[in-house]
């Protein structure tokens, strides 16, 4: 794979929440990747696992109750040591979009879709004059398949898939350096989960201007391999595979036997689903989280916790074991 310079920069991240009594749940632990210009990273993983903490922590959305630990650098920038004031005027918007996994939450109820494209079109552009804005904004709305006919609806007249539309067309008005895409696919329909992912991929393939990347959480993994680079999975707040999409989705196959039920899992495979449930983050075990469901798992598993890395397992599949 041709070396990309990264846009995103990650190294050690780790998220936890102090809760009453003293109580801490570890949301990630020890996160470390790159997104690299022209690139799109997906990260994969059981609902709970912690990827939206991942995201929240990298645009400055954690709750008052959230600590962090280690770097995350968006080109010179620390997004975890930035205020409050340059995440809001410099970070959100402007070097980050942002594809909500609750689109409905982050609309404006009280203003049409038009009218909030274009003062996004307005701050994050140069568009300059009545025309050219609302052209502009057209153009957004055109861009994630949002009916130009639709425009002038307020948001509680809007379907799930139609809400996620019109986040995403907000979100691509800046043509940020990084683009997050949180479920970008919820709530639509193949055809427009189809061509979600193909306006996603362009993108951040235009040759036009400074590289752009995306790092896009997801659980439509059909979606994850039509799009993705490079694959992150994660399980019980750690990153527990980190590898390219090709050898992911094809052969040999991811190495981790979480990865590796995962796609097992899809109906178009074996579908078969990964026995018993993910740990409470806030009673992780001591050893392999994912011992417990684990067929390789041995008494080190259940003793110590592999070692972070390209694959935290002790005992990974290797291509001798893989079958066709």
């Amino acid at each position: 794979m041709t070396e990309r310079s990264p846009v995103l920069s990650v190294r050690g991240l780790s998220v936890r929440f102090l809760m009453p009594g003293g109580r801490r749940i570890a949301a990630v632990t020890d996160a470390h990747f790159d997104v690299g210009a022209g690139e799109c990273l997906a990260l994969i993983g059981e609902s709970g696992c912690g990827k939206s903490v991942l995201a929240s922590a990298l645009l400055g959305l954690l709750p008052a109750n959230a600590q962090t630990a280690g770097e995350a650098r968006l080109g010179d920038l620390d997004l975890l040591a930035a205020d409050e004031r340059t995440l809001a005027r410099t970070v959100r918007g402007r070097l980050m979009g942002l594809i909500p996994q609750s689109p409905a939450a982050h609309l404006t109820p009280v203003r049409t879709v038009r009218s909030q494209l274009e003062e996004t079109v307005g701050a994050l552009t140069g568009a300059r004059g009545r025309t050219a804005v609302r052209a502009a904004a057209v153009t957004a709305a055109e861009r994630a398949a949002f009916p130009t006919d639709h425009l002038d609806r307020h948001p509680h007249q809007l379907s799930g898939g139609l809400a996620q539309r019109a986040a995403t067309a907000l979100a691509l008005v800046g043509d940020a350096p990084l683009l997050l895409a949180d479920e970008p696919t919820t709530g639509l329909d193949r055809d427009l989960v189809d061509h979600t992912v193909d306006e996603l991929r362009r993108h951040i393939d235009r040759e036009d201007g400074p590289g752009r990347a995306l790092l896009t959480i997801t659980h439509d993994l059909s979606a994850a391999e039509r799009i993705a680079d490079r694959v992150a999975v994660m399980y019980a707040g750690r990153i527990v595979e980190l590898t390219d999409a090709e050898t992911f989705f094809g052969t040999p196959g991811p190495r981790h036997p979480y990865s590796r039920g995962l796609l097992q899992a899809l109906p178009e495979r074996a579908f078969a689903p990964i026995p018993g449930m993910p740990p409470e983050l806030g009673d992780l075990p001591e050893g392999c989280a994912f011992a417990s469901r684990c067929e390789r798992a041995s008494g080190a598993c259940a003793a110590l916790p592999p070692t972070s890395g390209g694959i935290a397992c002790h005992h990974p599949h290797v291509p001798e074991d893989i079958r066709a």
